[in-house]
């Protein structure tokens, strides 16, 4: 590979990052239409970078290109939804059982609800989703694997798009504050066993609600499709 084109890969995979980034933040919804002109006029990236960077990530199942229509954010299937849940529950709960209970990612899990707390506290629902989020990445941290925490990232923007189905995010993420709070408890007190029993059956419950969610959505018809504001 060329300079140049070593340059160029790494710029799409950064692009592709910083999309992944715009899904795990709740930014970008299930179904959402993107903008080609306006996504690279505020990524400050050529049309051609940016389309490289669809290609990645509709490879990864996160967008999806329809010929006339565009690119949208996919909307997760239900095997999909199910086997993000199989996956998570080998992964975090695994990582967590496992864990040394001095590992420095477990200052993350402090931090992330602490963070949480905060955002419920001032109603910022979408703020308490992002601190989950960072919640469960600092799980998987445990496990001191590269390769899980890069799998776990890209797990992290089709585990979005799945909460996107779900309109009321207070609802959603509410129950999991007070949750994440007791795994944390239950891990810093030398209990990893119990904090990942506790974390089996917090995902499970996730999984249901997220699943009912996806039910509705069918029977509705669908949500409409948006485009993605040119202040992105």
């Amino acid at each position: 590979m060329t300079h140049a084109a070593g340059t160029l890969q790494n710029l799409t995979d950064r692009i592709a990052q910083q999309l992944r980034e715009k899904l795990v933040d709740g930014e970008l919804t299930p179904g959402q239409r993107l903008s080609e002109s306006a996504l690279s006029e505020s990524l400050a990236i050529s049309r051609n970078t940016l389309r490289e960077a669809f290609r990645l990530l509709t490879k990864e199942g996160l967008l999806r290109h329809e010929p006339n229509r565009g690119v949208s954010v996919a909307v997760p299937s239900i095997a999909a939804i199910i086997d993000i849940y199989r996956v998570r529950r080998l992964i975090e709960c695994q990582a967590l059982a496992q864990a040394y209970p001095r590992h420095p990612a477990g200052k993350r899990l402090r931090q992330a609800v602490d963070q949480a707390l905060r955002w419920r506290a001032e109603g910022n629902w979408r703020g308490v989703g992002t601190a989950n989020m960072e919640f469960h990445k600092a799980i998987v941290e445990l496990a001191d694997s590269e390769r899980l925490n890069e799998m776990f990232s890209h797990l992290l923007a089709e585990l979005r798009l799945a909460f996107g189905l779900i309109d009321d995010p207070e609802f959603l993420h509410a129950p999991y504050v007070d949750s994440n709070l007791k795994i944390m408890e239950l891990f810093e007190a030398g209990q990893p066993q119990h904090a990942a029993a506790a974390l089996g059956d917090y995902l499970v419950h996730s999984e249901r609600i997220v699943l009912a969610a996806y039910g509705r959505r069918v029977s509705d018809g669908g949500a409409g499709k948006q485009t993605i504001a040119n202040s992105l």
